[in-house]
């Protein structure tokens, strides 16, 4: 006898998100859900992604790790809101999770939200969190063949970062492939290549999500 567990979790996971989707809907919010390994630059992405939207938007980040809060100050310590959440062990964020983060901030005050998943490019693929869109985030150093490694996380994403541009020269890192690579696997999404640390490319990057902000 076999019992699928998955479904079951999946289903109870995606009603609650229904919930989370109308919820900001209702409010003006766009969520976006940020995807990454560890130590691809998250943190700094939306650091500098805040820097370059904060003039316009009112911007709160609610921060997924396993352990520790040591990203959430640091958003804190930039002047923007952060609630943390601890999975305890958990692979990835789930609606739930975030339902009682949300529960803590006030969404009328807001225009933004940026969640910051578990480093992972497996398991949160798979979880709806009622936001608006998805981005992955990969670094130079991790490889161009990660399109061919974990194919489901590129195939979800709204769009790309592919962050640390700036140590190119340094790693053996063919953008070319990893551009035709992505677009085989996801065509409509756009690449924006930054160097989050140094400002570099961040403008465009921001810009798209800008217009993605005041469409809703």
């Amino acid at each position: 006898m076999q019992i699928d567990m998955k479904q079951p979790i999946l289903e109870k996971n995606d009603a609650i998100a229904a919930q989370l989707r109308q919820r900001f809907a209702d409010a003006g919010v766009f969520v976006l859900d940020l995807l990454a390994s560890p130590g691809s630059g998250k943190t700094s992405t939306i650091l500098a992604t805040i820097d370059a939207l904060r003039d316009e938007f009112n911007i709160a980040v609610i921060e997924g790790d396993i352990a520790s809060s040591v990203d959430a100050e640091k958003i804190k310590r930039q002047g923007t809101s952060a609630v943390q959440i601890n999975t305890g062990g958990a692979c990835h964020l789930e609606s739930a999770m975030i339902k009682r983060a949300v529960d803590v901030l006030d969404l009328d005050r807001l225009d933004l939200i940026i969640i910051e998943n578990v480093g992972n490019l497996v398991c949160p693929t798979d979880f709806d969190l009622g936001e608006n869109a998805k981005v992955m985030i990969l670094s130079v150093p991790e490889g161009d063949d990660k399109p061919l490694k974990y194919p489901g996380v590129f195939q979800v994403s709204d769009a790309i970062v592919l962050n640390k541009v700036d140590t190119m020269p340094v790693f053996d890192f063919n953008e070319q492939a990893f551009r035709d690579e992505v677009h085989r696997l996801n065509p409509t999404a756009p690449i924006f290549p930054i160097a989050a640390t140094k400002g570099s490319g961040v403008e465009e990057w921001a810009s798209w999500l800008a217009e993605k902000i005041r469409a809703i």
